[in-house]
């Protein structure tokens, strides 16, 4: 990091770096996709560029997986696996909660609220993300705790409103009104069963 950096990172004294040291008590794992990495040396020094990375969801012109309602989030359900098994091996077996993890959709606002509850999509999203969790807990990941992303509709960061991550329904022409989504009855459902 200090080569790729530079002057950019802050120096640490030799005290401050001693009390860094174990100094977490967990890891939160955000996860929403995988990219495919190819090389870039020569690229201008900054935020995005440090890791000397081209990012793409495309290999060969192929999408590594379903897309979604957001241009950066192609589904891979398998990477959350691979992360965490990474992240085990990485870090000595830390404590890991999963802090974030969902699938977005354009927000339609011509489409009935029963066509808008019936996300069939983010049901099977969050079905095969827990199935490759489930594999990386047999695997040994210590893995204590998961937070689907979004309780509800909300504002994202880049979309605003265009996009609907939540497993409740948030009616933006009615008084903010929720709706439970077929992907709540079904978490409800989960949860009950495990």
């Amino acid at each position: 990091m200090r080569s790729l950096v530079g002057e950019r990172l802050p120096e640490f004294t030799e005290e401050e770096s001693k009390l860094l040291v174990g100094s977490f008590d967990f890891l939160g794992v955000n996860y929403y996709t995988t990219y495919y990495a190819a090389d870039a040396p020569k690229t201008k020094p900054n935020y995005e560029t440090d890791c000397k990375a081209n990012l793409s969801s495309f290999r060969n012109g192929v999408p590594i997986g379903p897309s979604s309602g957001s241009s950066w989030l192609y589904v891979y359900p398998k990477g959350i696996r691979e992360l965490l098994l990474y992240t085990k091996e990485k870090y000595n077996d830390p404590l890991i909660y999963i802090t974030e993890n969902g699938v977005s959709e354009l927000d339609e606002p011509t489409l009935s609220l029963e066509k808008s509850l019936d996300d069939k999509h983010r049901v099977h999203f969050y079905y095969h993300h827990l199935y490759y969790i489930n594999s990386a807990i047999r695997d040994d990941v210590n893995i204590k705790g998961y937070f689907a992303w979004s309780l509800l509709d909300n504002f994202e960061w880049n979309d605003g409103y265009a996009v609907r991550f939540g497993i409740h329904f948030v009616d933006y022409k009615d008084g903010l009104k929720r709706h439970e989504k077929l992907s709540a009855k079904w978490f409800k459902n989960f949860l009950k069963t495990y």
